[in-house]
């Protein structure tokens, strides 16, 4: 179960008209009587002019510009008490961005980050330096990414999960992310779905000499009755409606945002492993995927043994 005390909003645009991701937050935190942070990291270098006006004048620079930050984000959280929420604002100075929510929510002992995905689609050349996945692969404690401005209303939470522990997936990383479901369906009063896609026929299954039509139809009768059987299973223990089930041949990319689309999903509630080497790229890019072509928000969580790379200040 995810259970919500404290919630760390990063927030990353100060001026923005628009903070979906506070918003999202706070309608989190009420519901749930959680205290909410809203957290500003500065990154950006100061500069002083060529006669070097010392150190002393640099730290009261950044001591400016903390103070105007700050006040920026009172602003933020004034509109926000008026509705009985609880709100603290913090501003640190700390790089690079995402180490900097993950610290600062190490600190704080929050229970889940909620961040506005930045817009646009990645390259890959840039896959694993951006702050948004980065933040994804790297926190321990559960990431909202918010990519829809939107309200949640009644929202329908899909739970993505993976049965035949592909990539070698902790086997109770699929608990978590029906509990973290189904906990936030209830929490926000919404409706909760599962989807599970599997590999109908597996690459290299047969020769080109045995691959009859027959012969791949019926292998690919078993896979399904195979992966039934293991969705299953997984949802023994939790209430979902039949026609909230999604058993979809294909990879978990296609599969995931297939089941968004017919469930009009507000949220995605998906596991995501770290490793090294080649698998590292693989998973992070098949992750990387999802996170561009998801339209609604995602629910990131991590298997308790995870630990993050990470390093306190």
């Amino acid at each position: 179960m995810l259970h919500i005390r404290n919630i760390l909003v990063a927030v990353k645009r100060l001026e923005s008209p628009s903070l979906p991701a506070v918003l999202k937050a706070a309608q989190i935190a009420r519901a749930c009587g959680a205290e909410l942070e809203l957290f500003h990291g500065l990154a950006e270098p100061l500069y002083t002019d060529l006669y070097g006006a010392g150190r002393y004048c640099v730290q009261a620079l950044q001591q400016q510009v903390r103070l105007r930050a700050q006040h920026k984000l009172e602003t933020i959280a004034d509109r926000l008490r008026r509705h009985s929420i609880r709100v603290t604002v913090t501003v640190d100075w700390d790089y690079p961005a995402y180490e900097a929510i993950v610290r600062r929510a190490l600190k704080s002992k929050a229970d889940l980050i909620v961040a506005q995905r930045y817009e646009g689609r990645h390259s890959a050349s840039r896959l694993m330096r951006l702050t948004d996945w980065e933040l994804v692969r790297t926190s321990p404690v559960p990431v909202l990414l918010v990519k829809d401005p939107h309200p949640y209303r009644h929202p329908p939470i899909l739970a993505a999960i993976d049965p035949s522990h592909e990539f070698a997936k902790p086997l109770q990383l699929d608990k978590l992310i029906l509990s973290a479901a189904g906990s936030l369906s209830r929490t926000l009063h919404g409706a909760l779905h599962a989807v599970h896609g599997y590999i109908g026929v597996p690459i290299n299954a047969m020769s080109d000499q045995i691959a009859t039509p027959q012969a791949l139809a019926a292998l690919a009768r078993q896979s399904k009755r195979t992966a039934a059987a293991g969705f299953s299973r997984e949802l023994r223990a939790v209430k979902i409606a039949r026609s909230r089930r999604y058993l979809i041949a294909g990879r978990a990319i296609d599969a995931i945002s297939e089941a968004a689309k017919r469930s009009r999903s507000a949220i995605v509630v998906m596991g995501a492993v770290s490793r090294s080497g080649i698998k590292r790229l693989l998973i992070g890019n098949s992750a990387e995927r999802i996170l561009d072509e998801l339209t609604c928000d995602i629910l990131v969580l991590k298997p308790r043994s995870f630990r993050t790379p990470v390093r306190p200040k």
